[in-house]
């Protein structure tokens, strides 16, 4: 286990994969992300990128390799590898042709502090749920109407 990841501190961990259209990626995405990473919000343990070609051919870049490393350089200092070449090709094989995917895994670092507490406190989490983005707005639209 890597000496940053202690089980009694470490928060919640997500994994996203983020399509992209086209195989070429710009590294828009990168400064937000380094943000939310610079503040304390998360902490970025693995990122990789995968691009499929219009034959179906694959190609894996790791944050910090030379085709994307300097857009992803403040974020790259404290990865792991917890995505194994099977999640990879798992994420490959549903990706259009000329398309492309960042997968992100990260920990929501914002909730170690508060989940300490909880397990201090002789509390466990009994539901967590996350709302679609699109839901929550069609429940503020349908507030608005009312």
């Amino acid at each position: 286990m890597p000496k940053a990841a202690f089980a009694d501190s470490i928060g919640p961990v997500d994994v996203a994969v983020i399509a992209f259209d086209g195989n070429q990626f710009n590294g828009d995405v990168a400064p937000a992300i380094a943000e939310l990473q610079d503040n304390g919000t998360v902490r970025i343990i693995d990122l990789t990128f995968v691009f499929k070609d219009s034959d179906g051919k694959v190609a894996v870049v790791e944050a910090e390799d030379s085709a994307v490393a300097a857009a992803f350089e403040r974020i790259t200092k404290s990865q792991f590898d917890l995505l194994s070449d099977d999640d990879l090709a798992s994420i490959s094989d549903a990706l259009e042709p000329e398309s492309s995917a960042m997968v992100v895994v990260w920990e929501n670092a914002w909730a170690s502090r508060l989940g300490a507490a909880v397990r201090e406190s002789n509390g466990r989490v009994v539901a967590l749920d996350r709302i679609p983005r699109d839901v929550v707005l069609e429940a503020f639209q349908a507030l608005e109407t009312d």
